[in-house]
């Protein structure tokens, strides 16, 4: 297996407290944290790239635990996403490598999530922005949970890299009035409803 080799990490934490109408009883937080990692695979086709899925398990697990950590606790998560930006020598197929490390890591550092993670993913060069969809943690289909965050760095991906994306958040959007599923009406059965 490649050695993974990050370059860089970075976090940042988003509080908003009102989407022009009244404040809500507490501020909505969206927090991301990202990772620049070498891709190994740059360059070339590799048909077996899955081996790189375990090298990238710790580095998710880290990030989901800083996140966690950022938004003040495991109880105060409610949505998810996660999101990879592929340098311009990477292929597509590069990014899907980052689906289960990701979203599994979230998963852990939550406890007890149900709902499927979010993901959006492209080949991109430096400094490009990613919008990572997010969407409440135990079922896909409340609607007032349906956010993204958008995210990347300035000198990120090189050609070589790939940029990582986990995002949390501690609530529906501020002012949410567009119907569907609300969160206290989860049952919990199937990741869905």
């Amino acid at each position: 297996m490649p050695e993974l080799i990050v370059r860089k990490t970075a976090t940042a934490c988003e509080e908003i407290f009102h989407e022009y109408g009244p404040a809500p009883d507490r501020p909505l937080r969206r927090a991301a944290a990202l990772a620049v990692v070498e891709n190994p695979f740059a360059g070339r086709y590799e048909p077996d790239i899955q081996p790189f899925m375990d090298d990238l398990r710790p580095l998710g697990l880290t990030m989901a635990r800083r996140l966690v950590d950022m938004l003040g606790g495991p109880g105060e998560i409610e949505g998810y996403g996660k999101g990879a930006l592929i340098g311009e020598a990477g292929e597509l197929e590069h990014g899907a490598l980052w689906h289960a490390p990701g979203g599994y890591a979230m998963r852990e550092a939550i406890g007890g999530t149900r709902a499927i993670v979010p993901s959006s993913k492209k080949v991109a060069g430096v400094g490009a922005r990613l919008d990572v969809p997010i969407a409440h943690v135990n079922a896909a289909y409340v609607r007032s949970h349906f956010d993204s965050m958008e995210l990347g760095l300035a000198d990120a991906p090189r050609r070589h890299e790939m940029l990582l994306a986990l995002v949390m958040t501690t609530g529906a959007r501020v002012h949410s009035r567009s119907g569907g599923l609300e969160a206290w009406e989860i049952k919990g059965e199937d990741g869905l409803r």
